[in-house]
């Protein structure tokens, strides 16, 4: 296995969460602009471009730097020993960074202006509930397909989430990192800063619910 150095995989990371947002809030755009007051074909057209760009995006960055794109995968990670903690005090920095670039450059390439702020609320405990249910089923989907089919994993990450996209009430953020960047965008894919510390708090317990669940399901027997 082919190992490389933390600057390339932080710089993966970036690079991967940028291409990501450019994607989620671009599609975004495309299809609220296209769909004629049809918010139901706007987010179909946003949920087939996000996860087909997942698909993609997991194969090329995952050789290099685990494709995480996501702290609470990261979070994960480093509680499993699967990820060194100063690269797990890393990640994030520049997941965040990486997101809010790609937020900017879906703006530019739209013509919207570069810096703006959400207002489109997305509050009640159904939603964040919806946050819980999204980031622990992908991180299942992570643990799983790593676990048994490591090659399938890309597949499988972007087909989990473009389903919840639809049977989410949140629409699935599943991530701190488009949470915060999606904030910085007043588009149909933005929320409401006063609206993401709700839902990075449950990305968090749904990531750690998993990992727990997880942890003990794909724990095998020892036999004598």
């Amino acid at each position: 296995m082919e190992v490389f150095s933390m600057s390339r995989r932080l710089v993966a990371e970036g690079l991967g969460a940028a291409l990501l947002l450019a994607v989620v809030i671009g599609s975004g755009i495309m299809g609220e602009r296209l769909a004629g007051g049809n918010v139901a074909i706007a987010l179909l057209g946003n949920t087939l471009a996000t996860g087909a760009a997942l698909v993609v995006l997991v194969g090329v960055f995952g050789p290099i730097s685990g494709a995480h794109l996501n702290p609470a995968v990261t979070l994960v990670a480093a509680l499993r020993r699967d990820l060194p903690w100063r690269l797990a005090l890393a990640y994030p920095i520049a997941q965040v960074v990486g997101a809010v670039l790609g937020v900017w450059i879906a703006h530019a390439m739209f013509g919207e202006p570069i810096l703006q702020v959400s207002t489109k609320l997305r509050n009640g405990g159904a939603l964040a509930f919806s946050e819980v249910v999204a980031t622990f089923g992908l991180v299942a989907t992570i643990l799983g397909t790593v676990r048994f089919r490591p090659e399938a994993t890309p597949m499988a990450v972007g087909l989990y989430i473009t389903a919840a996209y639809w049977f989410t009430a949140s629409t699935s953020f599943a991530n701190p990192a488009v949470t915060i960047a999606r904030s910085l965008s007043d588009t149909f894919a933005g929320i409401a800063p006063s609206s993401t510390p709700a839902f990075i708090l449950a990305q968090i317990v749904g990531a750690l619910l998993a990992a727990g669940v997880f942890g003990w399901l794909l724990k095998t027997e020892t036999t004598s």
